[in-house]
């Protein structure tokens, strides 16, 4: 039998208002207890109005008479958040939790649209939110699901194109992987894939450029050139190898 103790009265208007309000200022992330203050533990109360938020987006102000709710219109929708439904108060800290895992993950998305990031690196972009450990950790179980976030994939892109792009050496890109929350093990098997001659070549590249435009004697231009591959993250092998083809190949050869 259908459940109609929601519908205390029919709703005048199911429609949310045409007007999006802006001029109050709303914590997404504001603590549960807090969000349900006022609200009373025991009967229902009605939704009263919807109302679209400018800011921030995708969001809804549900009106309770005088109480407030705000909540992603994911949720809304989910639960059929409606003007003239009624809600207890332990259906509405569910509702609450729910809206504060889908306000987590659509920030997650939001901060990989603009580029690939790590497990780690999404956990620090939320924990800036102050979102809840427990929510946080939901998020990245769900979006490591989804195939969304990859370390292992993530390293071994970072690498090669480290290597191919920037012409950075080995040394430094271990040290950015570690700086982004890549596991020692994941961090090594990409460095590992990394071809030795693709290293080398983009070491000697950047040894001709500099050499090129070191001024000095020989031993000056030696120095000074191995001492910018090392600090560009190059082995004391790789760098060696790059010196010596620069130094066997006649400066006319030069890119």
């Amino acid at each position: 039998m259908a459940d109609y103790r929601r519908y205390a009265k029919k709703p005048s208007n199911t429609n949310t208002t045409s007007e999006p309000e802006a001029d109050e200022e709303w914590d997404i992330y504001a603590d549960e207890g807090e969000r349900l203050d006022g609200f009373p533990d025991e009967g229902e109360v009605e939704i009263t109005a919807v109302t679209p938020l400018r800011k921030p987006r995708h969001h809804y102000k549900l009106t309770f008479g005088e109480l407030n709710l705000m909540v992603h219109e994911d949720v809304m929708i989910k639960y059929r958040l409606l003007k003239g439904m009624y809600f207890s108060k332990e259906e509405l800290e569910n509702i609450v939790i729910a809206n504060e895992r889908q306000t987590a993950y659509a920030e997650a998305l939001n901060y990989l649209s603009r580029k690939a990031r790590t497990r780690t690196e999404i956990a620090r972009k939320l924990k800036e939110k102050e979102i809840h450990p427990e929510i946080i950790e939901t998020t990245l179980v769900r979006l490591q699901q989804e195939k969304l976030i990859d370390d292992e994939l993530y390293a071994q892109q970072w690498a090669k194109q480290r290597v191919n792009s920037q012409k950075k050496g080995k040394v430094w890109i271990r040290q950015e992987l570690r700086q982004k929350g890549v596991n020692k093990e994941n961090i090594e098997q990409a460095l590992e894939e990394i071809d030795p001659n693709d290293e080398i070549a983009s070491a000697t590249i950047l040894a001709e450029k500099k050499w090129k435009s070191t001024s000095g004697e020989v031993f000056d231009k030696k120095r000074k050139t191995m001492a910018f591959l090392m600090r560009r993250g190059y082995s004391s092998d790789i760098v060696r190898k790059a010196l010596d083809a620069v130094q066997q190949k006649p400066e006319d050869d030069w890119e």
